[in-house]
């Protein structure tokens, strides 16, 4: 499906942290701001999505079990196929892959993928519920729970100590991409943190889960984003910058090695991101820009050896030698990730990479803008499970060219 389908326009609202004295905005109102947004930078209207494709990621705060449908009512439109995505962090990638499979197959020439939270604002059920339901049973509550993992600071703390038991690596390394991060959110208007911080800083910033330290958390924020996918034909009539999906690659439940052992530095990226790769035809050496999924500085690194962008346990070192800014050698996250940028719900953050690389492609991104930016390559990463260290991971590589 190489050059098949291109993304035309994208959509990001503002964030909120849901200060006191900020407006609250709804899921729903995220939910139209985001796909007026995407459907402006595209030049549609939402009745050029009758009898075409909806794409809905899960959302803790929708609390329904036909929450495509009740998006499409909400909408006002009438959709001929609806896609729906509940693999977290990996829910935005996944969708591009089914959007496009449905493209090409003919059943639909243009797909609108949207997705919104507000976990800061979602009216609380019972005092002291968990905010997802799998943390009250199955693998979690059985395995993890009741040894005081109390989320994913804790689960990511798991995953950071192994890495850091088996490969030589110190947290200066870690820092470097969290503070490269805020740096990118600096140049960024949209970003929610926008302060540049020191390495000092970074060292100093208080320790929430050893080794995990505050500086290194992703920070939930309440907010929607969208994009639009069509056929390459379709894509070329409406701009003159598409951004095609060249390649992807896709795993859930990934093991690597044994099944009751498994070593969790690894991800199914390990998996995935060569079949990406072989699909775009293209090597390492080709990628402009890496824009991954960016909650904890840890998931970055291991990304960075799982894509191939060097060996396992030499992260560090590959950190170490190069320059991970916008205007460096290997630039990532350039729009402050959320990392700094902010995490809309857990499964929402995955569409950032998306819109941020489309945005590089197009040369839009103005002061954090990567010069010449022609393929970038990005991740959805979705969920964290009992001695594993993911459930779904899923890689694109995007491009200015088919």
């Amino acid at each position: 499906m190489r050059g098949k389908v291109a993304i035309v326009g994208v959509g990001r609202t503002p964030y909120s942290r849901a200060k006191q004295g900020e407006r609250i905005y709804t899921i729903d109102e995220y939910l139209a701001w985001a796909a007026e947004l995407a459907l402006a930078h595209a030049g549609l209207s939402k009745n050029d999505f009758d009898g075409q494709g909806l794409g809905v990621a899960h959302a803790e705060a929708s609390h329904t079990v036909n929450w495509a449908a009740a998006v499409a009512e909400m909408l006002g439109i009438s959709p001929r196929v609806l896609l729906r995505a509940d693999q977290g962090g990996a829910s935005a990638a996944a969708m591009l892959v089914r959007a496009a499979a449905m493209i090409n197959a003919g059943i639909v020439d243009r797909v609108l993928v949207m997705g919104a939270d507000t976990p800061l604002t979602i009216p609380s059920v019972a005092p002291g519920l968990p905010l997802s339901p799998e943390r009250t049973r199955g693998l979690f509550w059985d395995f993890q729970g009741p040894f005081g993992v109390m989320g994913a600071n804790s689960q990511f703390a798991l995953v950071q100590t192994r890495y850091m038991h088996q490969y030589p690596i110190k947290p200066e390394h870690l820092g470097k991409i969290a503070v490269t991060t805020r740096y990118h959110a600096s140049l960024n208007p949209a970003a929610i943190y926008r302060t540049p911080f020191t390495m000092e800083e970074y060292l100093n910033s208080r320790m929430l889960s050893y080794p995990v330290r505050l500086l290194d958390c992703v920070p939930m924020v309440d907010g929607g984003l969208a994009y639009i996918v069509t056929s390459a034909h379709t894509a070329r009539s409406l701009t003159e910058k598409p951004v095609y999906l060249l390649g992807f690659g896709e795993v859930s439940n990934y093991y690597h090695g044994s099944r009751t052992r498994p070593d969790i530095t690894f991800t199914g990226f390990v998996q995935a991101a060569p079949e990406a790769f072989a699909m775009a035809g293209v090597t390492h050496q080709n990628i402009d820009v890496f824009e991954p999924y960016d909650d904890y500085p840890m998931v970055v690194l291991i990304q960075m050896e799982d894509y191939g962008f060097c060996k396992k346990g030499e992260g560090a070192q590959f950190v170490e030698e190069h320059d991970l800014k916008f205007n460096g050698d290997f630039p990532i996250s350039t729009d402050g990730g959320q990392l700094s940028g902010g995490q809309p719900g857990g499964a929402i953050g995955g569409f950032m990479p998306i819109v941020e690389a489309v945005t590089q492609l197009r040369g839009e991104a103005g002061e954090r803008q990567v010069e010449a930016a022609a393929v970038a390559a990005v991740s959805g990463f979705g969920g964290m499970t009992y001695a594993r260290n993911n459930r779904s991971c899923v890689t694109a590589i995007l491009g200015s060219e088919a």
